[in-house]
């Protein structure tokens, strides 16, 4: 014999684990689709501006710049400003930002350029990123919240 209680125990996960996917499908979607319009542009980026054997991976290096910027401005929208939009952050934050911005694709680089040779150039590109990258989302931020500021005066 069971109790009553043990039997709703057993019933009630499962219900809630397919009531949860139902809620999250929408923003799985949404992060899948700004993923790829995100990883594209990055793809069509490095395609555009390959880097040389050996040299400075430019096209990676102002990804994560210019993505970190954006993602500064865009952090302080969403939590300012566009607060009630619930799937604009996983789409352009997680998705797009997420599959434009590549540190993934910088670690790699650094390895590469150590590999063949050119650990100065590597190390260089390693220093220089994460500089530029942190400068800029705090400056990108900074710049929006004064700018939304100055808006509400």
């Amino acid at each position: 014999m069971t109790a009553p209680e043990a039997e709703s125990l057993r019933t009630r996960p499962e219900t809630r684990r397919r009531a949860d996917w139902r809620g999250q499908t929408p923003i799985v979607a949404m992060v899948a689709l700004g993923g790829a319009i995100g990883a594209t542009a990055r793809y069509a980026l490095a395609l555009w501006w390959p880097a040389q054997p050996g040299g400075f991976p430019w096209a990676t290096f102002w990804t994560n710049v210019v993505g970190c910027a954006v993602i500064g401005v865009f952090m302080v929208l969403v939590t300012e400003v566009w607060t009630t939009r619930r799937l604009l952050r996983p789409f352009f934050g997680t998705g797009v930002l997420g599959g434009f911005t590549t540190f993934s694709t910088y670690t790699v680089d650094i390895q590469k350029l150590v590999d063949a040779g050119h650990p100065r150039t590597g190390l260089a590109y390693l220093a220089a990123t994460l500089l530029a990258a942190l400068t800029a989302v705090w400056l990108a931020a900074t710049a929006a919240r004064r700018a939304l500021k100055w808006r509400h005066r």
